[in-house]
């Protein structure tokens, strides 16, 4: 358990005093080359793709790499693009560059960028199956390099963007610019993957020697994640035509970075206990943290800080954390929060936000799921006897089929299930906790 200062003065002071001794640290421990750190992942081979379904070449169309390794397989769908001028012209260029690698090849327009200032894109979900199966696996860990992210020498550059990683590493001195991407997230401004932009200078074939156009992320414990192919330029030019490279395997650095991203969170929850709400949390790695923001709301939009609780700051254990949140007697309502994790450079991502329902509120709670009809998000709140325990959710439609599936380990009062891509219509939910379970039916409505 992480104690809480109580004085936010001696709280600066301290912060300072850490920071400037571990920036000493990190200066001289955090630069060297990538050719002697250990690589524990898999290779990836995608080859020989297969449309499964879809219209070729369309948002939603879903392809199958067959046996990316063994007794797996990777679904790669198309998952949208940032405007019908784009197009894709071939799923996985085989003719150039490496043929283990997934080499999509995207254009605009014309193959012609238009005036102004124009970014484009492309983005593809990868998920992992059991061999011919729908069967979701899980990798434990695996790396994919983005190679020859550069430009056509006169206005457009390339990018690539990768999602939920858990660090990369890029050369010293580098021309691609790392920068970080933050979506929305139930609402809220999260950090969800970093993007990587080349220069306008074009390098001559897809050179795995050319590191200062190559970055390379490292993923653990990932069933699902996106990629997106992108571009951008100052004005009218040609080579509109991009072709990318997405190699799962690790390269050696002349004189590599790794960059880490802040904390990897798991078992997240916020439980009510009597006028208290208890806030657990766990990092299974910990890179240059620095602390922990809890915030609290009372209508999910506006948060305001509740406590810090310093990180241990590097760690490759896990890392377990508390704090006791004190509420006043007799509140009656819905209290949301969230956790901001910060590191040393003042770099943050948030984390998910949990839902605890207080006072008569709390007390009449079954298993409910709303809004429904449903659009976006589903929220699901289970009983307090469930709370802390490991608790399932699956949401299959009205003809059996399992749409999603997925088992929390610590569950908290209110679990959040992204609908935003599920199709319209009716569909089934179903909550278990050991020997109970519970049934819901909802409508998935239209946008």
């Amino acid at each position: 358990m992480k104690t809480l200062y109580p004085s936010p003065k001696f709280n600066a002071v301290l912060l300072t005093i850490v920071k400037a001794s571990l920036t000493i640290i990190f200066l001289i421990a955090g630069f060297y080359s990538v050719a002697n750190a250990q690589d524990n992942s898999t290779e990836l081979v995608f080859k020989n793709p297969v449309l499964l379904s879809g219209k070729e070449g369309k948002d939603k169309a879903v392809y199958k790499f067959p046996s990316v390794m063994t007794g797996i397989d990777a679904l790669v769908t198309i998952n949208d693009r940032s405007s019908d001028k784009v197009s894709l012209v071939n799923l996985d260029l085989s003719n150039t560059g490496f043929d283990k690698a997934f080499q999509p090849q995207v254009t605009y327009g014309n193959n012609t960028s238009p005036a102004g200032n124009t970014d484009w894109w492309m983005e593809f979900q990868i998920t992992f199956v059991n061999s011919n199966t729908s069967t979701p696996a899980v990798i434990d860990a695996f790396n994919v390099s983005g190679l020859d992210i550069d430009g056509n020498n006169d206005k457009i550059s390339e990018y690539d963007a990768f999602y939920g990683l858990k660090s990369f590493v890029i050369e010293n001195g580098s021309a691609l610019v790392a920068s970080s991407v933050q979506e929305k997230v139930k609402e809220i401004m999260t950090t969800v993957g970093e993007r990587f932009d080349g220069p306008v200078t074009n390098y001559t074939n897809i050179d795995t020697l050319a590191t200062t156009v190559m970055v390379t992320n490292s993923y653990v414990g990932t069933n699902s994640f996106r990629v997106r192919a992108g571009a951008k330029s100052t004005g009218v030019s040609g080579a509109a035509d991009r072709m990318y490279s997405f190699w799962f395997k690790t390269f050696t650095y002349d004189k590599g970075i790794v960059n880490i991203l802040p904390v990897t969170l798991v078992n997240w929850t916020a439980l009510l206990s009597g006028n208290n709400v208890s806030l657990k949390w766990s990092t299974t790695m910990e890179k240059n943290a620095s602390h922990f923001i809890l915030e609290r709301s009372t209508d999910g939009v506006e948060f305001s800080d509740a406590a810090m609780v310093f990180a241990a700051g590097n760690s490759a254990i896990v890392t377990n954390y508390s704090f006791t949140d004190k509420l006043p007697a007799n509140i009656n309502g819905t209290l949301y929060y969230r956790l901001k994790m910060v590191d040393m450079d003042g770099r943050n991502k948030t984390s998910d936000v949990r839902i605890v329902r207080t006072g008569k509120s709390a007390e009449s709670v079954k298993v409910m799921a709303y809004p429904n009809p449903v659009v976006n998000e589903l929220r699901i709140t289970v009983p307090q006897n469930w709370q802390g325990k490991t608790v399932s959710y699956q949401l299959a439609a009205a003809g059996g089929q399992v749409i999603k599936s997925y088992t929390v380990q610590y569950a908290s009062q209110t679990e959040v299930i992204a609908m935003s891509q599920v199709p319209p219509g009716i569909y089934i939910l179903r909550v278990v906790n050991g020997t109970e379970a519970a049934v819901q039916t909802l409508v998935k409505a239209a946008r």
